[in-house]
Formats: C-alpha cells, sequence, structure tokens
C-alpha cells in the first residue's frame, strides 16, 4: 500500500534546498571579504560567479519541485517568495565585487571590508533563521534573531551613511565621488535583501506559529 507522501511527493525535500540557498547567500559574503583583502593583481571573480551559479540552480530547482510536488510542507506563495528573496543576495553582491575590480584603481582608500563583514554577520543570521525553519514554527526564537538581523541592517545603513558623508565633504574628483556612492549603494542593498529575507522567513513562521 502506498503511502500518501509517495503519491503526492515528499514535500520535506524543500527544506534543504532553501537551506542550501542560505548557505549560498553565506558563501558570496564570505567571498567579498576575501577580495576586499586582496591585492589588486589577485582580485577574481570566480567564487562570485560559482555562488551565482549555485543559486541559480537552486532557484530553479526550488521552481521546478514546486510543479512537480503536490504535497509541500509549507505554503506554495511563502517557498516562492523565500526562494526569491535568498536568490537577490548572491546576486547583488556579485555585482558589487563586478564593479569593485573595475573600479578598485580609481577609488583609493575606502574601507569596504568592515561593512562587508556586516554583510556576513547578516547572511549567518539569515542562515540560522531559514534553519529554523524545520525544527518547528518557535516563534521567540525567530523574533530574537530577526530583531538581532534589523540591528545589523540598521547599524550598516549607519555606517554607510558615514561613507556618504566622507565623500560628500572630501571628494574632490567627480568621476570618483560617482563610483563610490555606486558601490556604497550597491552594498547597502546587499544587506537590505538580507533583511528582506529575514522578514519572509519571519512572517511564516508567524503565520504559522
Amino acid at each position: 500500500m502506498f503511502s500518501l507522501q509517495t503519491i503526492f511527493g515528499k514535500g520535506d525535500k524543500f527544506y534543504g534546498l532553501l537551506e542550501a540557498s542560505s548557505e549560498s547567500a553565506s558563501s558570496s559574503a564570505r567571498a567579498l571579504i576575501e577580495l576586499l583583502s586582496a591585492p589588486v593583481s589577485e582580485l577574481s571573480l570566480e567564487k562570485f560567479k560559482e555562488a551565482r551559479r549555485r543559486e541559480k540552480d537552486l532557484f530553479a530547482q526550488i521552481s521546478e519541485e514546486l510543479v512537480n510536488t503536490f504535497v509541500t510542507v509549507l505554503e506554495r506563495e511563502d517557498i516562492e517568495a523565500l526562494n526569491s528573496a535568498l536568490y537577490k543576495i548572491p546576486k547583488v553582491v556579485e555585482k558589487f565585487a563586478e564593479r569593485y575590480t573595475l573600479a578598485v584603481a580609481r577609488i583609493g582608500d575606502v574601507d569596504f571590508i568592515s561593512r562587508a563583514a556586516m554583510l556576513e554577520q547578516a547572511c549567518e543570521v539569515l542562515e540560522q533563521m531559514v534553519g529554523l525553519l524545520r525544527q518547528g514554527m518557535d516563534l521567540d526564537k525567530i523574533k530574537k534573531l530577526n530583531d538581532q538581523l534589523q540591528t545589523i541592517e540598521g547599524e550598516a545603513d549607519r555606517q554607510i551613511l558615514e561613507l556618504y558623508r566622507d565623500a560628500y565633504a572630501n571628494e574632490t574628483d567627480p568621476i570618483r565621488y560617482l563610483v563610490k556612492m555606486n558601490l556604497f549603494e550597491i552594498l547597502e542593498k546587499a544587506i537590505d535583501r538580507c533583511r528582506d529575507a529575514g522578514n519572509v522567513v519571519y512572517h511564516i513562521i508567524l503565520k504559522n506559529s
């Protein structure tokens, strides 16, 4: 006799796929810190391309599984929303890395590493949040992590505002000014994407608790 799980498909595979997606976001953040710490002659985008390829594959796999699986552990629209939110993080990080490698000789001494470290922290918290989905809908735990993620995002905004202020006050080269501002905005967007994904996880657990 077949079980319902055999007939309808094993929906809990989505936990593993979403966890892998959040791990890919963390990998891209770690790669960014390595890039910013490397000598100009050793800059490489290969790790970012690898993270993006993996994220694209996971995004496509989750989308395909949603079509082929009748029973899912979470509501389909929630899986789709989280899949989309996680997909955007490595995409933005790769965009920053591409622009940075093109402009590094022009922008001078700018401390992006401390802000990238905050992005890594945000990705790590997000990874914990996604991991909690399969462990049960613990609203207290997820709220603490989401509050932590919001705090990181708020502090990152404050620090990036300092970069803006410094550029406004001290940058005299208009091209370098524009390049710096563009990089600040991309890095800020990457951290915002982590916050957005965290909000999706929090919404899912709030709805199911």
